[in-house]
């Protein structure tokens, strides 16, 4: 008998938490902001009180679930707020620092709630063992879902950043630059080979300069695995000129055995194009 009606008084509480999660939320933000005097934004702190109220539904529904288990939808938002973290550029160290003192507020108040709703010790730490497990549920798949969408966002930007860096610019028709630009990794080099070579032949392009001037740094091997693009261009039928190669890189490359014999290598772009068009 007294464990029914104990287990009556949970799900009172439960459902005084659902019932009634704006309002509780609303307090518990304000608590958690004047005790430890965050400085926060007006938007963030309507935002804060959304999360806590959601959180308290997702704490209701819990409450009647089994040992150890969360609802599904509390990881799916967890991990919906860490993709929003991330896309926003934010930190995740602005959701962390406050994360030690927000638990102990927030316990604090379930466990004043149990009480005041005349639940057992042995149902209130219950209760408290679902709020601590929740939380640290919810934060793990925040965190998870910020290194993911992070990582993504990442990848994009470089491949964005590599698409920029190695540009094919058309001079006239049948005529394209392709200038490199910054330092040339492996990475880059096999953006070279496999994203920018393929699409040559689609511009319709007979003759390609491909300029070494803006390039800051680049190592033998690399350099090596560039200079056979020339080689397959050639087999495409399309002519390579190169330019802007500094003296220590051409050094370099011949004392790797890379054979510049067959190669038209001028000193500029300019020289390049001159060239061509005094034999076009």
């Amino acid at each position: 008998m007294r464990r029914v009606k104990a287990v009556e008084s949970t799900l009172t509480v439960a459902n005084y938490l659902k019932e009634n999660a704006d309002l509780l939320a609303n307090k518990i933000v304000d608590d958690i902001i004047k005790k430890f005097g965050f400085q926060v934004p007006p938007n963030d702190i309507l935002q804060a009180k959304k999360v806590y109220a959601e959180f308290l539904e997702f704490l209701s529904e819990s409450i009647d679930c089994k040992e150890g288990s969360v609802p599904d939808k509390l990881v799916e938002w967890s991990r919906d707020n860490g993709k929003k973290t991330a896309a926003k550029h934010n930190r995740i160290s602005d959701i962390l620092i406050r994360y030690p003192d927000t638990r102990m507020v927030f316990a604090d108040f379930i466990m004043n709630i149990s009480l005041e709703h005349g639940l057992g010790t042995k149902d209130v730490v219950l209760i408290l063992k679902r709020v601590h497990h929740m939380l640290d549920v919810s934060l793990n798949e925040t965190v998870l879902a910020f290194e993911r969408r992070s990582e993504e966002l990442l990848l994009n930007a470089k491949k964005e950043l590599r698409e920029l860096s190695t540009p094919i610019v058309p001079i006239q028709d049948g005529l394209a630059v392709l200038p490199l630009i910054g330092s040339i990794d492996t990475e880059r080099t096999e953006h070279l080979m496999n994203g920018v070579l393929p699409k040559i032949p689609e511009m319709n392009i007979e003759r390609l300069i491909i300029d070494f001037s803006g390039i800051v740094a680049i190592d033998t091997e690399v350099a090596a695995n560039i200079f056979n693009v020339y080689r397959v261009l050639g087999l495409l039928g399309i002519d390579v000129f190169v330019t802007g190669l500094r003296p220590e890189l051409a050094i370099n490359a011949v004392s790797e055995g890379i054979d510049f014999t067959s190669i038209k290598t001028f000193a500029s772009v300019k020289q390049a194009i001159e060239s061509i068009r005094s034999y076009s």
